[in-house]
C-alpha cells in the first residue's frame, strides 16, 4: 500500500496531510499543521518543524513524500529562502526515512485537480473535501493545500501506472 504525505511547506504554519488508497477510495489518515512562533528565533523553528514531520513520519510511516515547490522567488525573494529552509528540513527528513520524494508545482496541482491551473482556493478546497469524503473542509487551508498535494501525487502515480 501506497501511503502518501502532503507537504506545504511553510515558516509560520506548514501543513501536512497523510492519505492512502483502499480499494476505490482515497482515505484520510491524518492531517494537521506545524505552527511556529515568529519571535523564536529561525533555526528554533526550523528544528520544530523537522521534528514534528518527524513524528508523523514515524507514526504513519508514509512510502512517498509530495511538497510544494518554491513559487515566490521573483515576488518575494525573502519569503522563497525562508520556504526553502523548511522545504530543505523536510527533505532530509523524507531522504533519511527512505520516503521517495516528488516534488509539484501550484500551477500542476490545481490544474490535476480542478482542470485549471489558475484555480481558486476555495476550488481547491471543495475538491479536496468531495475527493476525501468530508462533511466540511479541512482548516486550516494549510491542510487542505497540503492534502491537495498529496491527493495530487496518488492521481499522478495512478496515471503513470496506467500508462506504463
Amino acid at each position: 500500500m501506497e501511503r502518501i504525505l502532503g507537504i506545504d511547506p511553510g515558516l509560520n504554519r506548514t501543513g501536512y496531510g497523510v492519505i492512502h488508497r483502499e480499494q476505490n477510495r482515497v482515505i484520510l489518515d491524518e492531517g494537521g499543521v506545524v505552527a511556529t512562533n515568529p519571535s523564536q528565533p529561525l533555526a528554533e523553528r526550523i528544528c520544530e518543524i523537522a521534528c514534528e514531520i518527524r513524528e508523523v513520519i514515524d507514526q504513519w510511516k508514509p512510502t512517498a513524500l509530495a511538497i510544494e515547490q518554491v513559487f515566490s522567488l521573483g515576488k518575494n525573494p525573502k519569503s522563497a529562502i525562508l520556504l526553502a529552509h523548511v522545504r530543505g528540513a523536510v527533505l532530509a527528513n523524507a531522504f533519511e526515512s527512505g520516503l521517495k520524494i516528488y516534488h509539484y508545482k501550484p500551477t500542476q496541482i490545481k490544474k490535476l485537480l480542478t482542470g485549471h491551473g489558475r484555480a481558486s482556493k476555495e476550488q481547491m478546497q471543495h475538491v479536496v473535501k468531495t475527493e476525501l469524503g468530508l462533511s466540511e473542509v479541512p482548516r486550516p487551508h494549510d491542510v487542505a493545500d497540503a492534502l491537495a498535494i498529496a491527493l495530487c501525487h496518488l492521481h499522478t502515480s495512478v496515471l503513470d501506472q496506467y500508462a506504463a
